[in-house]
């Protein structure tokens, strides 16, 4: 996982799009309104040497509930159906379960990072960052959008 901080724009923003109450389109500024995580993370993968970072930023699953996905409160255990598409500004794309960030399973404490190693991301946008991956191959540098669908039946 390399780290660009170029310029993205004025104000990178994520739109979020999907089976949700509440699509909203959400700058690192918003991201701010939630409470905001740290997490220390070591990326070590096979093409590139061990990477530690410091990262901050509000929980995704507390981000999306405020979206209001679209869960069937009749139907047990309706989130496992839904999928989480997370794209970036360079064309990477990574794909979570609800059942990996819910509280209730998983628990995963993935982050919509505002920002990395004490530098504000306001610029860049925010990066999708998973503490318990090894490797940093899920990890999206300025996300554009993030798409839930649960379209998905549980069987």
């Amino acid at each position: 996982m390399s780290q660009s901080l170029a310029p993205a724009g004025p104000l990178a923003a994520v739109v979020l799009t999907g089976d949700l109450a509440r699509p909203a389109r959400l700058t690192v500024a918003d991201l701010l309104n939630w409470p905001q995580h740290r997490a220390q993370v070591s990326f070590d993968c096979a093409t590139s040497s061990v990477q530690r970072h410091r990262f901050e930023g509000p929980l995704l699953h507390e981000v999306l509930l405020g979206a209001g996905p679209g869960f069937d409160r009749t139907r047990r255990k309706d989130r496992l159906r839904f999928l989480i598409a997370v794209s970036g500004a360079d064309g990477h794309r990574a794909l979570l379960s609800w059942g990996e960030i819910d509280p209730d399973f998983g628990q995963a404490p993935v982050l919509l990072a505002t920002r990395i190693d004490d530098t504000p991301l306001d610029r860049h946008g925010p990066q999708l960052v998973l503490p318990q991956d090894r490797c940093g191959a899920r990890h999206i540098s300025g996300i554009t959008a993030i798409r839930v669908d649960g379209g998905y039946p549980v069987v």
